[in-house]
């Protein structure tokens, strides 16, 4: 019977233990891809003391323990320990095929710009759910990120954190359950965007008819507010997107102005996201009126092979949502100086006009599908929730005009 081996204590070794001449311990065993690996460390179980000058790690056996539990599962570990969050995303990204060149584009700002040197560098199986959730409390207080923007890294890193699940790297996704459990903490609520009233939005459109300064904007609004389209889709309208033979707008792309992945800006033509984002809006008279007033050659770009737009700014370019959100600043900071009694409006974006838009269909067509398809709204609860709204304004409105009418009480 052979002898089994002992270490520099005397103390008896287990199969695949070995301790080296420099006293350092090492490991043997097979990973779950069947590849042999070694394990090292200065000491054996954790009340050994780690020999001077040496750096701190984990005792050989509580190691081999985990590595154990490791293969067992089915877990990668070694490819965890050796592969930084940068690399599997850049892997990850890479075979993401399917996402529009917009998304993908964003993703890889907002990796770049956030993700990459804050938690990049961490190795996948190291990063737990506490390094996470400090990672969004620093976006919160270092870089003042609001809800939607801290949604939005969430949106890049819970999937990612997924596929490292899926493909053995690591048991539990680090991100779940931190977004809901920080907007617990500080008592997040997602702003309400709210629509404009029918005075506000009134007084709105009329200071803009009647201005020296902005009229030249009110053919854009005119067309948002008349068919609730989104900034992208509006501005990448063309002309041949309109039949003004049977009053309808195609709507079926988006122009939109994003960060690229060389950190350059530039316009690119994109479908919807999802089939309800094509869509057919009939034009009311008003926007047929005023459709028909503009020059069909404003505008001299070409995006993506595509001409013939619509809106353009006065030096026959694009425009871009930054320069319509800076005009309707201005508009309300001047119409609001404007003296007389008229209704003085709140600060809103160019979203706003859609939401606007949604409110009023809302608060007069009882068909939640039509409102719904008009809207181009994936989902029929995000039109519920602007009908809700709408139609409770008008329910307490009503009951202002009912009241002692209704002969409930002795009088």
């Amino acid at each position: 019977m052979s002898e089994k081996r002992r270490d520099s204590k005397g103390r008896i070794l287990r199969e695949g233990e070995l301790q080296r001449a420099d006293g350092m311990y090492m490991y043997r065993y097979t990973d779950v891809r069947g590849v042999r690996r070694c394990l090292y460390s200065w000491r054996l179980v954790k009340t050994d003391r780690l020999p001077d000058g040496k750096r701190a790690c984990e005792p050989l056996r509580e190691t081999i323990a985990k590595v154990a539990q490791d293969i067992k599962d089915g877990i990668d570990g070694y490819r965890a320990r050796s592969t930084t969050l940068n690399s599997f995303y850049d892997e990850y990204i890479s075979m993401k095929y399917e996402l529009k060149d917009s998304t993908l584009n964003s993703y890889k700002y907002f990796w770049r710009k956030f993700i990459k040197d804050a938690i990049g560098h961490m190795e996948v199986g190291a990063i737990k759910f506490s390094d996470i959730k400090k990672f969004y409390i620093s976006l919160i207080r270092v870089n003042g990120f609001k809800p939607n923007s801290v949604e939005n890294i969430q949106t890049i890193l819970h999937p990612v954190f997924a596929a490292a699940v899926r493909d053995g790297y690591i048991r539990t996704n680090p991100t779940e359950g931190v977004l809901k459990e920080i907007k617990k903490s500080h008592n997040w609520e997602k702003p309400k965007r709210h629509a404009l009233t029918e005075a506000q939005q009134r007084r709105f459109i009329s200071y803009v008819a009647r201005s020296k300064v902005y009229s030249h904007w009110l053919p854009l609004f005119t067309v948002l507010l008349g068919t609730g389209g989104r900034i992208s889709e509006i501005l990448g309208l063309r002309w041949e997107d309109c039949d003004f033979d049977h009053c309808l707008i195609s709507i079926n792309h988006n122009l939109i102005y994003r960060q690229m992945d060389d950190g350059k800006m530039a316009y690119q033509i994109t479908t919807p996201k999802t089939e309800s984002g094509k869509r057919i809006v009939p034009m009311f008279s008003e926007v047929k009126a005023i459709l028909q007033f503009l020059p069909r050659d404003a505008c001299t770009s070409t995006v993506d092979g595509c001409s013939g737009f619509i809106f353009a700014n006065r030096y026959g370019e694009i425009l871009n949502p930054h320069a319509v959100n800076k005009a309707i600043d201005r508009i309300i900071r001047d119409a609001n100086l404007e003296e007389g009694e008229h209704e003085t409006l709140p600060h809103f974006s160019v979203h706003n006009l859609r939401h606007t838009f949604c409110t009023r269909m809302c608060e007069n067509e009882t068909n939640i599908k039509i409102i719904q398809e008009i809207m181009g709204h994936r989902d029929i609860q995000t039109t519920m929730d602007v009908y809700n709204e709408a139609t409770k304004e008008k329910k307490i409105e009503s009951f202002a005009r009912l009241e002692g009418k209704m002969s409930i009480a002795v009088t």
